[in-house]
């Protein structure tokens, strides 16, 4: 991960939340860094059910499955790095600002700070990158992480989640999606997307359920 936390762990939490966790972690994995040989072999045995997100696995797994790591490689440096830039700059401040290291960078970093958590030494990606929000979001799921500090929502994690991903991370998987050089990460783009909205829809029901409860009206 490319934050290290000060912070209390927490018990971990359900079957549920460790698959959010999982699924948080995959995506960010893959955001980070290319996948190497091993990692697209073991992408390739991945299985999906018949929902949106189990095809959008299925699709993964056989991309990965004919996929080259240095190929892959290659694609990530032209979509990520670049001569110059890449073709997508995956910051919080650029997409919602237009501009890098902004006022979403300095609001995720005071977040950051009161959660405890820090980045690890030797990672110089400024910590609204997309791949770094995600380990986060991961560490939340699984309880390594606390948001409750933060005071919005459950544990604070809707809070967080609404706050520094909900605002741009579609746009950014459907710019992922058709960016030029996207071929395997197409496949991780529509991954992210249809997962991004899952959640999405999961704290906004969370979010009713509490102001329900908050206001009186009797839960089933």
């Amino acid at each position: 991960m490319s934050t290290a936390s000060t912070a209390q762990a927490k018990p971990a939490k359900s079957e549920y939340e460790m698959l959010r966790a999982q699924q948080w972690s995959l995506i960010a994995s893959l955001l980070v860094a290319p996948p190497d040989s091993d990692a697209l072999s073991a992408l390739a045995g991945l299985t999906g059910d018949d929902t949106a997100l189990g095809q959008a696995y299925g699709v993964l797994a056989d991309t990965a499955g004919a996929a080259d790591a240095e190929d892959v490689a290659r694609e990530f440096f032209e979509l990520f790095v670049g001569v110059g830039r890449g073709e997508l700059l995956p910051y919080a401040s650029f997409y919602l600002t237009g501009f890098l290291n902004e006022r979403p960078l300095a609001d995720l970093r005071r977040d950051l700070a009161m959660m405890g958590i820090e980045r690890v030494e030797g990672r110089f990606e400024p910590e609204d990158h997309i791949a770094s929000i995600a380990e986060v979001m991961a560490g939340l799921a699984a309880g390594d992480f606390d948001a409750s500090v933060l005071g919005c929502g459950a544990a604070g994690e809707a809070g967080f989640f609404a706050r520094h991903l909900e605002p741009w991370a579609a746009q950014f998987f459907d710019d992922l999606a058709v960016a030029p050089s996207a071929r395997f990460y197409r496949s991780v783009a529509e991954v992210g997307r249809i997962f991004t909205d899952i959640e999405t829809r999961a704290f906004a029901l969370e979010a009713k359920a509490h102001r329900a409860s908050g206001s009186g009206v009797a839960k089933s």
